[in-house]
């Protein structure tokens, strides 16, 4: 019941929020801070208390409740090393996109956190939801909501924003529901037992062809959120239009459902299939990192600049997970936690910017460090972050990421490891951009950061850098989620070697 109580929890408290902000709008923000504070500590407290289990178990926690047996629905949560890890970085995210509002939302502040509060519940249940009928459920969960929170409290152009981010996202989930159900129809065919049961779906026997198209269906759903290239086009838009807290959700956690979607239901439900087309998708994760940071690098609006640094970073996820090795998966997780934290903290960055001088325009800035050393230090760690510097979080992501891809493709590690150097040209011009050049205008009406702004950035920052000394915490708890889901794919294709053997 622990999992449920996570998502009931911040459902429960986005309607409290909703109803209190009436009378008292600073109450409803506490509320909704208050929430999302329990469930951190809550998961906090469950990975510290089971870490001796990691290696021992498959499930650190499950229930499951039958619901509509008839058409084999059931209330089925399990969290493993992996699912724990993304929980706490949703529930630490979602903190921080509390706090980073409290000044910048004064229009329906009530109904902002309800909806803050149900996507957060939406990306929780993703996590943990083993039923596929429920984990459809949750995936369209988080629609709804981050489509108000773009729409209503974005920017100039929020609506046109939000319609694409929505189109994009809906009409994927819905290929992914074709393929639920037909899973669903070819298992219950063969066996005579109709479940979405994910463990009994595991065992289920798909034809060939039936298997690539069941497994592209997932798979659409899944690379529009990650986003892979060419699938990406929603993003820039949502990003630059959302508000601060829009924009740290959508980078720091949708983006990473679309991984977990991938490494949790597309390899093991579909080996064969996801074999055949690795190399495929380890081109495409190589042209987002390559087309990601080169648009980057073009850009004179901050926060459209690091939604296509996110584009770039994703890019060394697709490339790790069809890798297919071990080094590759730890780096992926990684490289989910990292990019969480780093390019959160650049939009949080970007939005403390926006407060000040009212504009996302690199080119109306410069000269900010004098006046700012605090914001520029900060600054100045996220971006090395992102160029992946070593002792910093996102460096052990994508060096066990290009590592591990060596192992499959020289060619494709080669490529993709010429987007660090991309990294580097786009992440030192925004330091040269925003706080060294010429003094601008904008200069004379900067203020350093807010002991608010700090209480969220200081954290963070500690965070990159303990993951980039200290990373082994984070291979403790995946280690045995990397191992089984690599061993799924291995047998596999030593099974089909085999039949290749007999069968000549």
């Amino acid at each position: 019941m622990t999992l449920i109580a996570f998502i009931g929890i911040l459902m429960a408290g986005g309607l409290l929020a909703w109803i209190i902000a009436r009378w008292n709008e600073t109450l409803s923000r506490w509320i909704a801070l208050t929430v999302v504070l329990i469930d951190l500590m809550w998961s906090v407290a469950i990975l510290v208390s089971r870490r001796p289990d990691f290696s021992g178990t498959d499930w650190l926690i499950r229930f499951d409740y039958p619901w509509i047996g008839r058409f084999g629905i059931g209330i089925s949560v399990a969290a493993d090393g992996l699912s724990l890890v993304l929980l706490i970085l949703t529930f630490f995210l979602g903190a921080v996109s509390v706090v980073v509002s409290w000044r910048e939302i004064r229009d329906r502040v009530g109904f902002f956190h309800f909806n803050l509060l149900w996507v957060l519940a939406g990306i929780a249940g993703v996590f943990v939801v083993i039923d596929l009928f429920l984990f459809y459920f949750f995936w369209e969960v988080m629609l709804i909501p981050m489509y108000f929170l773009i729409g209503t409290w974005g920017h100039e152009n929020r609506r046109y924003a939000a319609v694409k981010f929505f189109i994009f996202t809906q009409a994927s989930g819905l290929m992914m529901l074709l393929s639920i159900l037909g899973l669903y129809f070819i298992h219950g065919i063969n066996t005579g037992t109709y479940t979405f049961d994910y463990f009994e779906l595991l065992t289920a026997t798909v034809g060939t062809t039936a298997g690539r198209w069941l497994m592209l269906g997932f798979l659409a759903a899944f690379i529009v959120k990650l986003p892979v290239v060419p699938f990406h086009s929603w993003l820039p838009d949502a990003h630059s239009q959302a508000p601060t807290a829009g924009s740290v959700i959508l980078a720091g956690l949708l983006l990473k459902t679309g991984a977990y979607g991938i490494l949790r239901f597309v390899l093991p439900l579909f080996p064969d299939a996801s074999r055949e087309l690795a190399s495929i998708a380890m081109t495409l994760g190589v042209a987002g990192i390559l087309y990601g940071a080169l648009l980057a690098y073009g850009q004179t609006d901050f926060k459209r600049l690091v939604a296509y640094t996110s584009v770039s970073h994703m890019g060394f996820v697709m490339l790790g997970i069809f890798s297919f090795n071990e080094l590759a998966f730890q780096g992926v997780v990684m490289q989910l936690v990292a990019h969480g934290l780093s390019t959160g903290a650049l939009f949080v960055i970007a939005g403390a910017l926006y407060e000040r001088i009212h504009t996302r325009d690199l080119s109306l800035m410069g000269g900010f460090w004098t006046g700012t050393p605090f914001i520029g230090f900060i600054t100045l760690v996220f971006v090395m972050a992102s160029l992946g510097l070593p002792g910093l979080a996102n460096f052990i992501a994508e060096f066990l990421i290009l590592n591990g891809a060596w192992q499959a493709s020289h060619a494709l590690t080669v490529a993709g490891a010429m987007g660090l150097i991309l990294a580097m040209a786009y992440s030192l011009r925004i330091m040269r951009k925003i706080f060294f050049g010429p003094a601008s205008d904008m200069a004379s009406r900067m203020s350093d950061l807010t002991l608010r702004e700090k209480v969220v950035l200081v954290p963070m920052t500690l965070l990159v850098i303990f993951l980039g000394l200290f990373p082994q915490h984070v291979f403790n708890a995946s280690e045995k989620t990397v191992k089984d889901i690599l061993g799924v794919v291995m047998r596999s294709q030593a099974d089909a070697i085999q039949n290749a053997n007999e069968n000549p």
